[in-house]
Formats: structure tokens, C-alpha cells, sequence
């Protein structure tokens, strides 16, 4: 007789130590399934802390390391089934290239948060090593996780809507609105930091998440950009503030809204596609509910878990309908499909299609160079062509 269950996976972490809050949602959303563990880990740009952190975590002092160099060296000198099977990044943005390559370069699965890199050649490189090495490499656009966001992708997708006119997303929030980052506050210090954060703020943090949301839904491809940026609190040096018109292959036009500066605000993501035959509309601070306006019939309301939803909306229904699910399953869902393809590659299969759906590198590289055009686009004041990633 043999267990059903396969042994969990190992995973490293590098950042997201103590006071760190997305090191921490990570982990909560691995843990969900019960299919990973944290085995080892570098957990802050400073040695003391790092371990510290991982003592805290209960890691074992020979798994505990000061640094993500040491890490890497340790794992290296194990043997290959006694690895981590993945390593998971959740350090500032000006960190990930060099770890996130280091680590595929070596062999390991990856995951990497969000935006991927700080430039196109960056991201360009990690698609080449990852194709060429041949591993997985998850990036965290965790709000692709939500069942009602992978109904409205079926609906769009299976012509629900006819074909796509005009998309809007804006991802709406407050906590930038005033000068948050002379205070000490950890997280605007280095948001508002461009040798940290690249050449965006609100773009690169919350526009990468807009982007992606756009294209994950519809399916459609930006081919031209004009942006404007802007920095509307006194003295900071990146944008806290995008508004951009995009224009899609096959004619649809979008608008999309980045903003850390709306006073009041919380959280407020919200896309709507509109195509001939009807509009979904779809507000993260609502995830259970998908609006299908029809241009034939009422208006319906669709929810969360309930049987009449496409397989992707089901698979990722966690609770029975009514019982709100929301950020950290979402997340969850992302971690599901990134350890069913490290599974599958370690059984020397493809996986199937529903069970690995998660943003990969090459999303990623996508929406890192969505960010340079529109940066571009908002400095030279004009349209921009938009070119698509290599790769993939």
C-alpha cells in the first residue's frame, strides 16, 4: 500500500524576516495547502537579522543563513535530491535580478515577487536562462489567483463578450498621500526610492499589478502607450500618480489608473471589459462577485464556488459559496500552480494546463517592459510603441 500524499516540497526564502509583511503573506498562502515547507532561508540584507528571523521561524541553524549568497553555496553542496525545491524572493525590487538569476542559473525553481527586475535586459536574461536551464520560475501577480478573475478570463476568452472594445483598470489606493517616507515608515522608504525601486513608484508597484490583470484577463497584447506620470506629493522623486491610454492589437482601447495618492482610499483594484455583446466588472475589495452586464438580457451576478462557474473559477474555490474567500487564497492559488508544475517537471511531464496557471517569467518581462515605455512615454510626452518581451 502505498501514501497517497506526496512528501511536501522544500522551500528557501530570501527576505521577508521579521517586520517584513509580504515574507509573512507568503508563507501564510503556502502553507494553505500543506504542500510546501520552509526548510531554509536568508531572511534580511543583514546578516544579524537574518538570522534572527529564521530562528524565530524555526529554522535549523545549518538551514539558517546570514546571507542569500550563503545559501545558495549551501545548497549547492548538498546533493541534488536533498535541495530546496524552489526559493522564493520576496526581497526589495533592486535585489531580485541577482539573486532570482543566480539561483535559475543554478538550477533552482524560482519565485520571484513582483515587478520582476528593474529593466528589460534584466528580465531578458532571466526569460534565457530559465528557458535555457529549463526549470520553473513563478512571479507573484497574486490577484490573478481570485476564482472570479478566472471566470471573467473564460467569459472573455470563450466570447462571452463578443469582441473586447475597451478595457479600464485602476488600482486605487491612499497610503502614499502624504510624505509617508520621511517618517521611517519601512515600506515608502524604499518604495519612493529609485535605487531601490527603478525608475517607477505607483507604476512599478501597483501598475505592474494592473498591467498584468488587463493582460491575464483578455488576453490581449498593449501595442501602444501614452502615460502620464506624475510625483503630486512635494519632493518625491518617483511618481506616485499614472494615468495611461493603451490601444490593443485588434483595435480595443484601455484605460489604465495607478494612484497611491487618493486620500481615504484602501485598496482598490477594479477592471471592467467591455466588448460587443456585454461588460464584466470585477473590484478586488468584492473578489466573490463578477458583474455580467448584458447587452441582451438582465444584468447577472456571478458568485464565487457555485456549480455554474467555467473549471479554472471552480479550482480555485477553496470554501463552500457564501463563506468569503479573498487576498491569502489568492495568493494560495498562485502557490497550487507553481508547485503543480515544479511537480510535474520533476515526474518528467507537462502539467495540466488548469492545474500550473500562474503568471511565469515571462509575464514578468512583460510588465517590465510595460513600465520603461510608459516611463518613456510620459517623459517624451507621446505615443510609444510597445515591444513585446523574448522569449516565451
Amino acid at each position: 500500500m502505498t501514501d497517497a500524499f506526496p512528501p511536501r516540497l522544500r522551500y528557501a526564502m530570501v527576505g521577508g524576516g521579521h517586520g517584513a509583511f509580504i515574507g509573512a503573506v507568503h508563507r501564510h498562502a503556502i502553507a494553505l495547502d500543506g504542500e510546501a515547507e520552509l526548510t531554509a532561508g536568508a531572511l534580511s540584507s543583514t546578516p544579524e537579522k537574518a538570522l534572527a528571523s529564521g530562528r524565530a521561524l524555526g529554522l535549523s541553524d545549518m538551514n539558517n543563513h546570514p546571507s542569500w549568497q550563503a545559501l545558495l553555496e549551501a545548497e549547492l553542496e548538498r546533493p541534488l535530491e536533498a535541495r530546496v525545491d524552489a526559493v522564493v524572493i520576496v526581497t526589495p525590487t533592486d535585489s531580485h535580478f541577482p539573486i532570482a538569476h543566480a539561483f535559475a542559473e543554478a538550477g533552482f525553481n524560482v519565485v520571484c515577487d513582483k515587478p520582476l527586475v528593474h529593466t528589460s535586459a534584466q528580465a531578458d536574461a532571466l526569460v534565457e536562462t530559465v528557458e535555457a536551464v529549463g526549470t520553473v520560475f513563478g512571479v507573484t501577480y497574486n490577484y490573478t489567483g481570485y476564482p472570479m478573475i478566472r471566470q471573467a478570463r473564460e467569459m472573455v476568452r470563450s466570447g462571452a463578450l463578443g469582441a473586447v472594445r475597451k478595457v479600464v483598470v485602476e488600482y486605487n489606493q491612499g497610503w502614499l498621500a502624504s510624505a509617508l517616507e520621511k517618517t521611517g515608515n519601512k515600506q515608502a522608504g524604499w518604495r519612493t526610492d529609485p535605487a531601490r525601486s527603478g525608475i517607477a513608484g505607483a507604476l512599478g508597484d501597483i501598475g505592474s499589478h494592473a498591467e498584468n490583470l488587463v493582460s491575464a484577463v483578455t488576453g490581449l497584447a498593449i501595442e501602444e502607450l501614452v502615460a502620464d506620470l506624475g510625483a503630486l506629493v512635494p519632493g518625491r522623486a518617483l511618481d506616485d500618480d499614472a494615468s495611461i491610454l493603451l490601444r490593443f492589437a485588434g483595435g480595443a482601447r484601455g484605460v489604465l489608473i495607478a494612484s497611491q495618492i487618493n486620500a481615504g482610499l484602501e485598496n482598490d483594484l477594479r477592471l471592467r471589459v467591455s466588448g460587443e455583446l456585454g461588460t464584466l466588472e470585477w473590484r478586488q475589495e468584492e473578489p466573490n462577485r463578477l458583474v455580467h452586464h448584458r447587452q441582451d438580457g438582465p444584468t447577472q451576478i456571478l458568485t464565487r464556488a457555485t456549480p455554474w462557474l467555467c473549471e479554472a473559477a471552480r479550482r480555485a474555490g477553496r470554501i463552500p459559496p457564501g463563506h468569503p474567500e479573498g487576498f491569502i487564497e489568492a495568493f494560495a492559488n498562485i502557490y497550487r500552480g507553481i508547485f503543480a508544475d515544479i511537480r510535474a517537471h520533476q515526474a518528467g511531464r507537462v502539467a495540466d494546463a488548469l492545474d500550473a496557471d500562474y503568471p511565469t517569467v515571462v509575464d514578468g518581462a512583460r510588465g517590465v517592459r510595460f513600465i520603461e515605455c510608459a516611463v518613456a512615454s510620459s517623459s517624451e510626452h507621446c505615443w510609444l510603441r510597445l515591444e513585446g518581451p523574448k522569449g516565451g
